[in-house]
């Protein structure tokens, strides 16, 4: 009898185990922007394979974001893609030293303009390991390489610009941002909670064995 108490515990644990090495994927933060807010933006990228990764392109949908600044990052270079009419249309960072380890992760920073009509940004990532090997993050939501997606919030009412462009949202709002933005890491404590209550249901159980 014990040992089949023993089951949901197991099974428990290993779909968290699960979740958590199938969530590794690159990613681009912030995961909420504003209509017509110039943002910061994030590229995290872990490596997921025992060869190194030495290079990440990430393509922008231009018609959502126009991306025009680009942080300097030690041991990487970059290149920028553009169009027929030179607006940039992607950047490839390519290290210039051994890249990301099996164990290791690299954020890519850059910043840019919401569009005033955006409602997503999708962000196509392609990540090449030194073995040759690339990985497509391109996919829908709830693939196996899902593309990273922003969601865009309508710009708030009664919102200002400043004079470099900035969106400056009414107090309310930005408390509202605040408060938005510590939930967003309520499901991420949920699963390490379960996770830990998973664990220990099934230490309990050997020990009463």
């Amino acid at each position: 009898m014990k040992k089949w108490a023993m089951i949901p515990a197991l099974t428990l644990l290993m779909t968290l185990l699960g979740a958590g090495i199938a969530s590794a994927h690159v990613t681009v933060l912030p995961q909420e922007a504003t209509q017509g807010a110039y943002e910061k933006f994030t590229v995290r990228v872990p490596s997921e394979k025992e060869s190194a990764t030495i290079k990440v392109e990430v393509r922008f949908p231009v018609e959502a974001v126009t991306v025009s600044r680009f942080e300097p990052k030690p041991g990487w270079t970059y290149e920028l893609a553009r169009s027929a009419d030179n607006k940039i249309t992607g950047v490839t960072w390519t290290a210039t030293g051994d890249g990301l380890g099996a164990t290791e992760f690299g954020e890519f920073n850059m910043s840019g303009k919401v569009a005033d009509n955006a409602t997503a940004i999708s962000w196509k990532a392609y990540q090449t390991y030194k073995d040759g090997s690339v990985v497509e993050w391109v996919g829908a939501a709830g693939s196996d390489k899902p593309a990273s997606v922003t969601k865009v919030l309508p710009k708030p009412t009664g919102a200002s610009a400043d004079s470099h462009g900035h969106t400056a949202a009414p107090a309310a709002d930005a408390a509202h941002q605040e408060t938005a933005s510590g939930s967003s890491q309520l499901p991420l404590y949920l699963s390490i909670a379960a996770l830990v209550l998973g664990a220990l249901s099934v230490v309990l159980s050997l020990r009463r064995r």
